[in-house]
């Protein structure tokens, strides 16, 4: 296997992938599952790797809550690595001196697909909540637009983590024909009553924030407070309470004592505080809106009648949890297989250990990495 020379670019980042840009793919319409048609739509996207003459060797990475299309390389609009560099690349699991890898950003986002921060071609102005909402059905209805575009039949694997794992599942569910492998990573058939609740905790910080607006505040104002205190409880939900510890633990962060205020002073104030403050320099809250309410609407069905959907199903999994994950636990992941069991699909099920959180999986993990490898190495050698 032939690994490329490390490239680097101007912004100081390097990556054997170099520099990737962006690519756009506009379509008429969409119906949504809501009964509305979203028109026009355009849809942001990134390729590495090159697609064989038999167009087989495909494979569509679906992104979580807050990423986008920019999953490897360096961006050539940001100078930034890509959000899972760790596991696309030559040599690396999703290896692009075999395979074709596709990750483009979901409808409703705001890093170039068609979402609430875009012009309404109607009105000339920002869609903002006149947007319609939409549902993980939806954003993997547009991919396969995006799909047919590339003239690529059928995706040789989709993989995912978190929501990118609920869009692997709606896939199989929705075009079981074009999916030949799927790898759901860290997510779940539906959401819970306590997953929609820590989203609808977070909607409403940025809907009680006053500079929201109604959701009109584009060119005027923006909620940042509001879209921080989301992010901050959000990001409590991806880390674990072992991780927390072992990284903060009650530690002070400049100081020997309590100051008997209410400033932040345990490290881990700050770094929450730090991690609501950078996010709205690269997020829309309307987009954290539409997106979370994607989320709590995904709900594949009952299991009994996904046993009788999934039945004698072709398309081979490979389903990941991770040990210390308490937004969508391994419980979760062991009911998808259970589901996939009894409808005789081939599944391998591995829960990882780990004490990270549900962010692991976008941690360099060798567990993680060996277990991609072997599964896509044995699907792709076994051929149809």
């Amino acid at each position: 296997m032939v690994i490329e020379l490390v490239k680097e670019d101007v912004f100081g980042e390097s990556s054997p992938l170099g520099l990737r840009e962006t690519k756009f793919f506009t379509f008429d319409s969409l119906h949504l599952e809501s009964g509305e048609v979203l028109s026009p739509v355009t849809i942001a996207y990134e390729t590495y790797g090159e697609l064989n003459n038999q167009k087989d060797n495909a494979i569509l990475i679906c992104h979580a809550l807050t990423g986008d299309a920019h999953a490897a390389g360096i961006s050539k609009e940001t100078g930034k690595l890509g959000w899972w560099e760790i596991m696309i690349g030559p040599g690396k699991p999703f290896d692009t001196n075999k395979y074709f890898v596709i990750c483009s950003n979901v409808i409703g986002g705001c890093k170039g697909s068609t979402g609430p921060g875009s012009i309404n071609p109607n009105t000339g102005k920002h869609y903002g909540m006149s947007f319609p909402v939409v549902t993980i059905r939806d954003m993997v209805n547009a991919q396969a637009k995006l799909i047919d575009h590339l003239g690529i039949e059928r995706l040789f694997c989709v993989a995912g983590g978190s929501m990118g794992g609920m869009q692997v599942l709606q896939w199989v569910y929705s075009y079981p024909e074009r999916v030949k492998t799927a790898i759901p990573i860290a997510t779940t058939l539906r959401h819970t009553a306590q997953q929609i609740a820590f989203n609808e905790v977070g909607r409403r910080a940025i809907m009680n924030d006053p500079d929201w607006m109604g959701g009109d505040y584009y060119g005027i104002t923006f909620p940042a407070n509001g879209l921080a205190v989301a992010r901050m409880i959000g990001h409590i939900t991806y880390m674990s309470d072992l991780s927390m510890k072992e990284k903060f633990g009650r530690k002070l962060r400049n100081k020997e004592k309590f100051g008997y205020d209410f400033e932040a002073e345990f490290e881990v104030e700050q770094y929450l505080k730090y991690r609501g403050e950078t996010f709205v320099h690269r997020f829309d809250a309307n987009s954290y809106l539409y997106i979370t309410k994607a989320i709590d609407y995904f709900d594949l069905g009952d299991n009994k009648d996904l046993i009788k959907k999934f039945y004698n199903l072709k398309t081979k999994f490979l389903v990941i949890s991770y040990s210390h994950d308490w937004l969508y636990p391994p419980y979760q992941s062991r009911e998808i297989v259970k589901v996939l069991k009894y409808a005789w699909v081939d599944v391998t099920y591995c829960e990882i250990s780990s004490t990270y959180g549900h962010d692991a999986f976008l941690i360099k993990n060798q567990e993680q990495e060996h277990l991609v490898t072997h599964f896509l190495n044995n699907a792709y050698s076994k051929g149809e």
